[in-house]
């Protein structure tokens, strides 16, 4: 049986369209640059480097929507690094307007396969088994990071925003658990609520090191984090710092434990 596209008007829908629009935004960068050598701050890549591992990623991502196995790493921060390196050396290509079509070209193939089939559809990724719906998300928040880098780079705009960041969360809340960092963790036992301002509110336990998320508020949280939308992300990609988040005013917490705030976000080694 062909199973019935998505409906236009479901969250589903939304997701689609922000795929599409930070894959334009993120190529109308691109050609708009003279060069892709550009050096990103804070990174080992340059512009052309990040702007290729958005074609390669967005291809397999496709391939895997398509309902295709493929492999690419073992699953860990660590391992995603090395497969980014392994992926990037075998493609040379860092020609702006060839990846800017590669990157749209290739988001369009995820779309199309990702309309056509159940959001429910468990599929395996670089960051383990999760459905259809939070590979979506996952594309969205790996294509945001990487967008928001050649942005700053190029002393351009970002195109991240409080509805993309919502649909950012079905992801993170899945992938939280999977990137902690054991050494940071280690031992470590607290609840936190965590609290995007004018949108989602979930919470994340800690026992022993371990995390556990849950949609459900929680009910005698240790520390509560109440975070402005696009440093919600950003903290949650490794792009900014919990110091400066909290310094602008961007992070506000409070609770039986309020400095737990401070190293609440290097908990986690962002992929």
């Amino acid at each position: 049986m062909i199973p019935a596209p998505i409906p236009r008007d479901s969250a589903y829908a939304a997701l689609l369209d922000a795929l599409r629009g930070v894959a334009e935004e993120t190529a109308a960068l691109l050609r708009e640059s003279p060069t892709t050598d550009v050096p990103i701050p804070g990174s080992q890549w340059t512009v052309g480097e990040a702007a290729a591992h958005l074609a390669l990623a967005n291809k397999l991502m496709a391939a895997l929507a398509a309902g295709e196995q493929r492999s690419y790493g073992d699953g860990t921060p660590s391992g995603l690094a090395a497969a980014n390196a392994a992926s990037l050396a075998a493609f040379p290509e860092r020609d702006a307007a060839a990846l800017a079509e590669e990157i749209t070209r290739h988001t369009r193939a995820f779309t199309e396969a990702f309309a056509g089939r159940p959001a429910s559809e468990p599929v395996l990724t670089p960051l383990g088994p999760m459905d259809l719906a939070t590979l979506g998300s996952y594309l969205l928040t790996h294509m945001l990071g990487h967008g928001y880098d050649i942005a700053r780079a190029l002393k351009r705009p970002h195109m991240i925003d409080r509805r993309r960041v919502e649909l950012t969360l079905p992801f993170l809340m899945t992938a939280m658990p999977r990137v902690v960092d054991g050494r940071s963790a280690a031992g470590h036992t607290a609840c936190y609520d965590l609290r995007v301002r004018g949108g989602a509110r979930f919470t994340v336990t800690f026992r022993d090191g371990l995390a556990e998320v849950s949609p459900a508020p929680a009910s005698r949280p240790d520390c509560t984090i109440l975070t402005e939308p696009v440093a919600f992300l950003l903290l949650a990609l490794g792009r900014c710092g919990p110091f400066s988040a909290l310094a602008r005013g961007r992070v506000i917490a409070w609770g039986r434990r309020p400095w737990l705030a401070l190293g609440f976000p290097l908990l986690f080694s962002a992929p």
